[in-house]
Parts: C-alpha cells; structure tokens; sequence
C-alpha cells in the first residue's frame, strides 16, 4: 500500500511542528499539506523548516479544499472553531480525520459524530498510550470502589494553555464517570471558591493549574475512609501526543466510517 498522505493542521504550532517531525520519521506516512489560520504570519513558510527539519516544500496554507486534493487523511490539534470547519472538508474529500483538539463543547462534539455515517474520525483529548492506559486504569478502580472513595482530578499545563479544564482531564473524568455509572455532566464539581458548603457524595471533582512550560501533569485520587489512591501520568514532551496521532491515521485508514478512540486504536476496549 503506497504511504497515508497526510495534512498538519495548526502545521505553524508547537503540536503542529512536532506532528510535521514525527510524520517524517514513520514508515507508511508522508506530509502532504501543512495548514495555518488565514491571515497567520507563517503562511508560505516551508512546514520543515518550521520544524526544525531540512526544507521539505510543503508550503503552510491556509487553504483546505485545495490542500486535500490530494491526501488520505488530517491529523487536528487546532483550536475547536478550526476543527469544526476541517470537518465539513474532510467528509466531502473522503479525508480520515484524527481530532486532538482540546475545548471541545457538547454541540462541536455533536457536529463531528454527525459526519461519521459517512466519514472515518478518530477524537480523543489525548492521543498517548499512557494517559489512554490510565483512563482504562481509572475505569476499572472507579467500579471497584464505591461512592465512599471520592474521585478528584487534578491537571497542570503550561501557562499558554488556552481551555481547563484539559482535554485529558475530561477524559478522565469520562472514564471514572463510566465506571460509576454516572454523568459525568451532572456529576462533575468545578471551580471550588468561596463558601462552597460540604463535598456532595458521588461528585468527580477537577482542579487546574497552569505555570511555566509544563507540558501535562494528571493525577486521579480516589480519597476514601483513611486511605487514599493517587494514579498518575507526566508527560515530559509533546511528540508523544504526536506520535498516537499518527500512529492512529495509519490503524484508521481502510476503516469503516465511524467515530472512533485512541480506546479503539490501541485495543483496550476490553480492558
């Protein structure tokens, strides 16, 4: 099978650049277009330069429709206004489409399972197979212990991070939500201040922290009766985000349409 052709979008940003490096060095993947917002001061800059790689010719664009001409698949860390537009392109051009972007709400969320009866996405708020492992890790504590562990999510990121909670925050809390057997919307207690009176039973609490240039720091407490369980994931350098993506455009392509997980792409569907 000749190689996934494959379009960076954010190509300009620091996931972008490392998507643009890992995509050089895997087998059975080759860039074919690098996307930037329209009006960015990084458009017609070479994407491999921009990454640190000698200059490859893919020039940043801020055009979709032509960029897919020619591609199998967009690999997304945007902002989620990007993201929604991306997917109307990507379903009309018959593009996979592996969504990273973080912020995402419940009617963006909406918007992209709406395409998936004819399109191949895969979204998930974290692409690594070790924060990907913990969420299944944190399902099966979740439905061990009951309402008398209370569950608290804490997550740190760099200073520049836009949403917070994080993407991976939620998904966390989506996979102790499962394994209660809850809503995680209705259950979820955020932004603490002030006279808040007792922790209600049953509530998964987040809490985010922001400073310097932490790339993401996760921890799930199950606090019960005189004993406490901290699980906890570091991430220590972006390509690892990077590296998950790709390796999920390559294990959907052929697919049949649907929405998909990294849960999906990496087995663990069962755990």
């Amino acid at each position: 099978m000749a190689d996934m052709r494959l379009i960076v979008a954010g190509a300009g940003g620091r996931m972008g650049r490392a998507l643009v490096r890992v995509i050089s060095e895997t087998p059975g993947a080759v860039l074919t277009g690098a996307l930037e917002a329209p009006g960015s001061v990084l458009l017609g800059k070479d994407a491999g330069v921009l990454a640190g790689l000698p200059e490859n010719g893919i020039k940043l664009s801020a055009d979709l429709w032509a960029l897919s001409a020619n591609a199998d698949g967009i690999v997304d860390f945007t902002v989620p206004a990007a993201t929604i537009a991306n997917v109307a392109i990507a379903v009309e051009r018959g593009l996979v489409h592996i969504i990273g972007t973080t912020g995402l709400s419940t009617s963006d969320m909406a918007v992209i399972k709406s395409v998936t009866s004819r399109a191949v996405v895969v979204q998930s708020g974290n692409m690594s197979l070790g924060v990907n492992l913990l969420a299944a890790l944190v399902k099966r504590v979740a439905q061990s212990l009951d309402e008398s562990f209370d569950i608290e999510i804490v997550e740190m990121h760099h200073r520049a991070k836009i949403d917070a909670p994080s993407g991976t925050a939620f998904l966390l809390g989506e996979a102790a939500a499962a394994g209660r057997g809850v809503d995680l919307h209705a259950r979820s207690a955020r932004g603490r201040d002030g006279h808040t009176g007792a922790r209600r039973p049953g509530d998964i609490g987040f809490a985010a922290l922001r400073g310097g240039t932490v790339t993401g720091d996760h921890s799930v407490i199950f606090a019960g009766p005189m004993e406490r369980i901290e699980l906890t994931h570091r991430a220590e350098d972006r390509t690892m985000f990077a590296q998950g993506a790709v390796k999920a455009a390559l294990w959907a392509r052929g697919k049949q349409p649907g929405f998909y997980t990294m849960t999906d792409v990496l087995g663990l569907a069962d755990f």
